[in-house]
């Protein structure tokens, strides 16, 4: 990841997450940035290891978002961590790590706010059938009204609840909910059949990491 890159995502990071929040960017080794804050700070320096047992080696290892307690054996304080894959050309090349002194529930929405026309709307996450790219936006589909958010997938990604969203496309993330059907469609990959009747494909770079999610 390059600085532009680095700046791209802090960008977002600072708007979304609150000033008590420390900041870590690791590639698929090391961490490449750190912005402590004035309430935790785990002295991470440019260049130190990945260790076992983070929340950033969690999500680097299984290539999906982790949200958990992390005890104070790892860096002798105890934090909640916060971390999600970033992925290029559907690699894995590194992670984005929120530390927080409070579980991320406590600030975290159960709500997207998306503009249809001149009007923005609150829907609830677990109201979202699925979310696709679009014109550099993110289409936010319900059974009820769909709109843009301003945040493009791989940001929006962050903020959406890992028990009920997975990504099984370079353009889609999916409701699992909302999943009615899952079609093999040709030796490695499937076609989804969402509840009201669209179809989704699941790329061929996500289709290892789609089956895991999903446990078959």
């Amino acid at each position: 990841m390059d600085s532009t890159s680095i700046e791209e995502v802090m960008n977002v990071m600072r708007e979304f997450f609150p000033s008590h929040a420390s900041i870590a960017i690791a590639d698929t080794k090391e961490f490449i940035f750190y912005q402590p804050s004035n309430q935790i700070d785990l002295h991470i320096q440019n260049g130190d290891l990945v260790k076992e047992g983070t929340a950033t080696h969690k999500a680097l290892s299984t290539g999906k978002k982790v949200t958990e307690f992390i005890d104070p054996s790892v860096f002798g304080i105890p934090y909640y961590g916060m971390s999600m894959p970033i992925r290029e050309d559907g690699k894995i090349k590194g992670a984005v790590t929120a530390i927080l002194p409070e579980p991320p529930s406590s600030f975290l929405t159960n709500y997207l706010t998306i503009k249809k026309g001149e009007c923005w709307y609150p829907v609830k996450q677990e109201s979202v059938l699925f979310l696709e790219t679009q014109f550099r936006k993110t289409l936010v589909k319900t059974d009820s009204i769909e709109g843009y958010h301003r945040l493009n997938l791989s940001e929006l990604e962050l903020f959406l609840s890992p028990t009920l969203f997975v990504r099984c496309h370079r353009s889609y993330i999916v409701n699992i909910d909302f999943i009615d059907e899952i079609q093999p469609d040709s030796h490695s990959t499937f076609l989804l059949i969402m509840k009201n009747g669209t179809r989704i494909p699941v790329s061929q770079r996500y289709a290892s990491y789609f089956r895991r999610s999903l446990g078959f």
